[in-house]
Order: C-alpha cells, then sequence, then structure tokens
C-alpha cells in the first residue's frame, strides 16, 4: 500500500477532528509537484545521476553544481537556488564526460540566452510569485579569470543560476503547511493549558484538608504518584529517557488508568466534582496523545516527501530544508513538552508528594522538621543520634552546623504543614518514635501498651 493511502486511511480512521485534518500535510499534492520538478530538471539534461555527479564534484572540476534553500529577503520563506560553476576554455565546456542534452543546456545558459523550463509545463503555476519573478532570466555572475596569468583571457569560470519554477512551488506548499501546522499548534496549546489551569481549580477544591474528612486529598496524591509513575509522555530513568513515541504513551497510559481502577481509587472518591475532575484528567491526556499521533503522521509524511525528493533529484534537501526552515517547533514534540510540564507545575504540584518531605536519613517522613543552620531539613530523632555520635557536619553539605541545632531550630510552620498534608504518615512516624524511645529507656523486650481506664 502506498504511503499516500495509508496516510489518507490514518487521518480517517483516527478520530482526528476535521479541522485538523484540514491542516495535515498534503502528500498527494506534494507527490504530483515533486513529479514537475523531476521532469524539468530531465528536460535541461539534469537527470539524477547527473546531478549526483555535478553535485559531489571536485573543486577542479569543469562543471560544478550547488543547490541551497536560503531565506528570501521579502518573507521568512526559504527559497531554493541551483547554481552551476562553469570552466570555460575559450567559451566552451572543458568536459567531455558531460551527456549531449546537458552540455547543450550548459552551452545555451553560457551563451547568455535566456532559458525558459517552464515551455514544456505551462500548468506550473508558483504558490507565491515572489520566487519566479526572474524566473525567466538566467542570473548570471561575471566571469573570472584564472589566478594563472599564462592562461589569462582563455579560460574562466561562470556561475550561473539555473532558473526552474516547480522546486519552488513545491517548497512554497510544503512551508505553508508547516506554517499552518505551527498555527493550529498554537491554538491547542493554548487551549490546553486552560484545560489545565481549569482541572487543576477542580483538584484543589476536593483535596482541601477538612476537619470532617470531606475530602479526596489522599485519593489524589495516590493517583498522581501513579501519574509520575507512569511517566506517559517523557522517560526520567537512565536507560530510557526523552520524549515518548505515541504508541509508547499509549501503553504507559493504559497502564496508569489500570493501576487506578485495579486499586478502585475512583471508587473510593468522597465526593462526586473528584469524579468529574478525573474523568476531565482523562480526556486531557488523550486529547495530548492524539496531538502526538497526528504530529507523528505530520513528520513522517514530511520525511517520506523530503527523502522522495532527494532520490528523484539528489539535490539532498531531507537535511537541508529542516534546519533550513528552522521547524524544531513541528518536529520536537513541543506541545507535548509545554502541556506536560504545565501539568506538572499547576496540576501535579497541587497535592504536595510525600517524597519531597521525607527524611534523608531515614527515608520517612522528617516530622517534627529541624532545620540546620544550612537549611537542610531532617526528623527530630534522627538529629539526636547524630549528636550523641558527636557528628559536628549536616549529612548532605558537611557543613558544620549539627552540634549547634536545638529545640528552636524546629520548623513549626513545617510542622503544621506536615500535620495537615500527611496526617496518616506523621501518626505512623509519632508511634514508630514512641516505640524507638522506649526501646532505649526499657529494653528490647519493651511493648508500646494501649492507654485502658480500669
Amino acid at each position: 500500500m502506498k504511503f499516500a493511502h495509508e496516510l489518507k486511511q490514518s487521518l480517517a480512521s483516527q478520530g482526528f477532528p476535521p479541522h485538523w485534518v484540514a491542516h495535515a500535510i498534503p502528500y498527494g499534492q506534494l507527490k504530483k509537484c515533486l513529479k514537475k520538478v523531476q521532469r524539468e530538471l530531465q528536460e535541461l539534461g539534469l537527470d539524477a545521476e547527473t546531478l549526483r555527479e555535478l553535485l559531489h564534484a571536485n573543486t577542479d572540476s569543469p562543471v560544478a553544481l550547488n543547490y541551497s534553500l536560503n531565506p528570501s529577503s521579502s518573507s521568512k520563506l526559504v527559497r531554493p537556488k541551483l547554481t552551476v560553476q562553469i570552466h570555460l576554455h575559450e567559451g566552451n565546456i572543458i568536459d567531455a564526460s558531460l551527456a549531449p542534452t546537458t552540455r547543450h543546456f550548459f552551452e545555451k545558459i553560457t551563451s547568455g540566452r535566456a532559458v525558459d523550463s517552464s515551455e514544456s509545463d505551462g500548468e506550473t503555476k508558483p504558490a507565491n510569485t515572489s520566487n519566479t519573478e526572474t524566473s525567466d532570466e538566467v542570473a548570471r555572475a561575471t566571469p573570472q579569470p584564472l589566478a594563472d596569468g599564462s592562461h589569462a583571457g582563455h579560460e574562466s569560470y561562470d556561475v550561473i543560476e539555473v532558473p526552474l519554477r516547480s522546486d519552488g512551488v513545491f517548497f512554497d506548499i510544503l512551508q505553508s503547511d508547516l506554517g499552518g501546522l505551527d498555527a493550529l499548534q498554537a491554538t491547542e496549546k493554548d487551549q490546553l493549558k486552560q484545560e489545565v489551569k481549569e482541572i487543576g481549580k477542580q483538584v484543589s477544591q476536593v483535596s482541601r484538608p477538612t476537619r470532617f474528612s470531606k475530602s479526596d486529598l489522599d485519593r489524589w496524591r495516590h493517583i498522581f504518584e501513579l501519574y509520575l509513575d507512569a511517566e506517559v509522555f517523557f522517560a526520567t530513568h537512565e536507560q530510557e529517557h526523552g520524549a515518548r513515541s505515541s504508541q509508547k504513551a499509549l501503553q504507559q497510559l493504559q497502564w496508569f488508568q489500570n493501576q487506578v481502577h485495579k486499586q478502585q481509587l475512583v471508587k473510593s472518591f468522597k465526593l462526586a466534582e473528584s469524579r468529574t475532575a478525573f474523568s476531565k484528567f482523562l480526556e486531557l491526556n488523550a486529547t495530548l496523545l492524539k496531538h502526538l499521533q497526528f504530529q507523528e503522521l505530520n513528520m513522517l509524511a514530511i520525511s517520506k516527501i523530503l527523502k522522495k525528493f532527494d532520490k528523484r533529484t539528489a539535490l539532498g534537501v531531507s537535511r537541508a530544508f529542516p534546519s533550513a526552515v528552522n521547524s524544531r517547533k513541528l518536529l520536537s514534540g513541543d506541545i507535548a513538552k509545554e502541556v506536560c510540564a504545565r501539568i506538572s507545575n499547576e496540576l501535579v504540584s497541587i497535592i504536595p508528594q510525600i517524597n519531597d518531605y521525607l527524611c534523608p536519613i531515614c527515608y520517612s517522613i522528617a516530622y517534627q522538621p529541624v532545620r540546620l543552620g544550612c537549611q537542610h531539613v531532617f526528623c527530630i530523632r534522627c538529629i539526636i543520634k547524630i549528636q550523641r555520635r558527636k557528628e559536628e557536619c549536616c549529612p548532605l553539605c558537611r557543613a558544620h552546623v549539627v552540634m549547634d541545632a536545638s529545640a528552636d531550630n524546629i520548623d513549626a510552620e513545617l510542622e503544621k504543614f506536615m500535620r495537615k498534608y500527611f496526617l496518616p504518615e506523621v501518626k505512623e512516624k509519632q508511634r514508630a518514635n514512641d516505640l524507638e524511645r522506649g526501646v532505649e529507656e526499657f529494653g528490647e523486650g519493651y511493648k508500646p501498651s494501649e492507654c485502658a481506664i480500669m
């Protein structure tokens, strides 16, 4: 199955919105335009093999071609330019290996006669006429004599621009659609950011700690812990890091949903608003996944049409074009990166995560937090143990601040925050501290007993 048909099927079957499909790269149209480029070059005697040889010619070769994509002075679009450098001896080309058609073409342009490459293809009309204002004339540089004085006046180099029409049309179409995709991406990105903001407001309301336990704080914390573990769109592991493909992102999103379902976190919500917010959160991720899939299809279409361009013309645009148009926004997953950053900063961060409040020594919550002079925070039990061992240095930065710590170093605001947002973990830490103190005072056989009223 040809790629043009595959692309059309994928756009129709993957549930993309109609206005997305309308902005997709027109692969079929570009392919037709490429055929005109190939035909135009062949009529000038420049088939793919000839172009390949002339583009990779040595510096001292009698004939050499250069194909470049440079920004236009009147617009942000890049313009293709094919130039030929010809070594002449008494007005004749010094290269016996050229095909007759190619030699005739070069002799024609070096003689100063205009070459109209559109005579054989009257249907080709550029999308932007600024590209072809001088396409009916040959832009000819002043002949430059060789440095060797013995041949002065007999041998020279001409640098001449070869007038082409169809390649300008090709790149105008491609750049126009790239601009449309960038505009679509910017609009959709703003909309997704607004959705993140709205979901954040809802989650903030339903996860606010209350006196009567009408809060879903713990459930949302667990949900976001699973979401961070899933790393749906970006991986941060040493062996696997960076943006994920849409296929891998789909697998990770499904894993996240399965874990939430297995642990019955949605069923355990106390507030109906939490279910609504979670549904919107899933929809947000599904939309972001659709963007990634749509982006990959367009990236593939661009890659394939540029490779086909090189295969038929050998002009090397598959590498030159992306850097020339600076299309990093389309090719780098920019929308996923920005929206995921917004999810992390404005949504996930609403729910304090226990990992951010662990003691670096015992790896449990740093309750009764002691903030040392170096600003590092540890739980009080660990600081007491360090002081008993007469260790002066902070375990993290090695500053001499441990022995200076006292009851005044307990961070009361942070302690209050921990009791508010991590009450189960705080109670567990208190029980562990009580048990440890009891063992220290009464020995290994100590067992805490519940208070009993006789």
